[in-house]
């Protein structure tokens, strides 16, 4: 997998030619057919979706998984695997075993290391962790999910980095930091839950502002259900189908 570093790289290598979409992962597919079936539709700027089947791949392949990343494959969508770092307590091997079951199983694109550690201590052992999983899905696409600016060195051990993930509270406040002026748009990725409508092209001028290349906007909140809580970004933005249309366009602002 060839980890970018410099503005001269091409915006191919991963995907992101522009402003588009990263899906951080729709609830089961069983709770979100809907969800799942827009992934697929023609003309989405779509650079990458998420599967999360149980806090990881789960146990066993889940039917209704394999044929929602098959329909995704054969659209030509780009799929990441879903491991919890858990901010550098889960062991290394953990992490490995997942990895190599959403391989086996689902045959994943790559992988969203989600609540990545941030501090320089931590880098020595994401930079390994990366390597070791970029073997296992022959040069994949590697997200750390850290959800804010981490120490600079980290973008050294993946192709992209979650830089922001919140609600549009703190998002619409929020400063970039410097040293990401020295890579391209498609290296930072922004989550953000909680955004009206009304404030839709405010939080997209936001990410162009601060060198995003990868979005999920939403007006959705967290709320609770029988099963647990249903987190913001399981579920379509009510907007989907308007901010499809604005950044499929290509709007700048």
């Amino acid at each position: 997998m060839p980890h970018l570093t410099t503005t001269d790289t091409p915006l191919a290598a991963t995907g992101a030619e522009g402003l588009g979409f990263g899906i951080p992962g729709y609830a089961h597919p069983l709770l979100a057919p809907a969800e799942w079936a827009e992934l697929t539709r023609p003309g989405t700027p779509l650079h990458w979706v998420v599967l999360n089947v149980a806090a990881g791949p789960g146990d066993r392949p889940d039917p209704h998984c394999l044929e929602a990343v098959g329909r995704l494959r054969n659209a030509g969508v780009r799929v990441l695997g879903h491991l919890d770092m858990s901010h550098g307590s889960r062991t290394f091997g953990d992490l490995v075993r997942d990895a190599q079951h959403f391989s086996d199983w689902y045959k994943v694109d790559g992988f969203l290391l989600d609540r990545c550690p941030t501090e320089r201590a931590d880098l020595a052992n994401v930079r390994r962790t990366t390597a070791t999983l970029d073997a296992v899905v022959d040069g994949g696409h590697m997200v750390l999910g850290h959800g804010s600016h981490p120490y600079p060195g980290y973008a050294e051990a993946a192709d992209q980095l979650v830089t922001f993930s919140g609600p549009w509270a703190e998002y619409r406040w929020s400063q970039v930091a410097e040293w990401t002026a020295e890579y391209p748009p498609e290296r930072f990725v922004h989550f953000v839950h909680g955004v009206p409508r009304t404030h839709l092209k405010e939080a997209t001028r936001i990410a162009r502002w601060q060198g995003a290349g990868t979005i999920f906007f939403t007006d959705r909140g967290g709320r609770w259900e029988g099963r647990g809580q249903i987190g913001p970004f399981e579920t379509l933005p009510g907007y989907w189908d308007e901010i499809v249309s604005q950044i499929g366009r290509g709007v700048s602002e």
